[in-house]
């Protein structure tokens, strides 16, 4: 996905991601209650989701909105973004 190497707002979630991932860690190191480490388990996966969603906005939006050279290239690219789907549903 080159087309979101340098995109600021994706390398930003991601970092904020991370955050939570450690965070996540650190809790389960210190022996944090139950209850609260599912909290941050969720809220890492609902970003998680988020930025799994804005990724395939990018992804629809620059292989949709191109230029097709064929209309073989187009059923390509159409397969592809239904991979990417279907993997995340999956």
């Amino acid at each position: 996905m080159s087309h979101v190497a340098n995109d600021r707002k994706v390398l930003s979630r991601i970092r904020r991601i991370k955050g939570q991932i450690e965070g996540l860690e650190r809790s389960v190191l210190e022996g944090e209650d139950c209850y609260r480490v599912l909290q941050q388990t969720a809220a890492a996966r609902g970003a998680l989701n988020g930025l799994m969603a804005e990724l395939i906005r990018s992804h629809l939006r620059f292989h949709t909105l191109q230029p097709k050279t064929s209309t073989r290239s187009a059923e390509r690219e159409v397969e592809e973004v239904m991979t990417v789907i279907r993997s995340y549903l999956g």
